[in-house]
């Protein structure tokens, strides 16, 4: 499968980046090196580990992969709670990104199952 940006859980884990960017851009200077970065990172392995996964050439390299950013999803919803938890991050922004990263879990734990 090599059509990564025909699918859905792609497309909303950039979705999901490009607002964890938005949001993030108001976090403390002094996290720019720590949460800001950590949270960012989380974001991006998403939709990368699940490009990288349709790149390769059996189901179960992309199951792995799909493992990989599931991983991360998990790791941005931690790093997001941490953020709440901090106060760095509005209540209405964080139900925001945590119901979509709910959403992208979802959706990769279905697509693995296809597998």
């Amino acid at each position: 499968m090599n059509y990564f940006k025909e699918l859905k859980v792609w497309q909303k884990a950039i979705d999901l980046v490009t607002e964890t960017y938005k949001k993030s851009a108001a976090f403390p200077k002094e996290e720019l090196y720590g949460l800001t970065s950590q949270i960012r990172r989380s974001a991006v392995s998403i939709p990368s580990n699940i490009a990288e996964g349709c790149g390769r050439k059996t189901n179960k390299d992309f199951a792995n992969f799909l493992g990989v950013a599931l991983g991360s999803a998990f790791e941005y919803e931690t790093q997001l709670i941490i953020c709440r938890n901090l106060q760095f991050i509005p209540k209405d922004d964080f139900d925001f990104l945590e119901k979509e990263v709910h959403h992208i879990q979802n959706m990769i734990i279905k697509l693995q199952s296809t597998l």
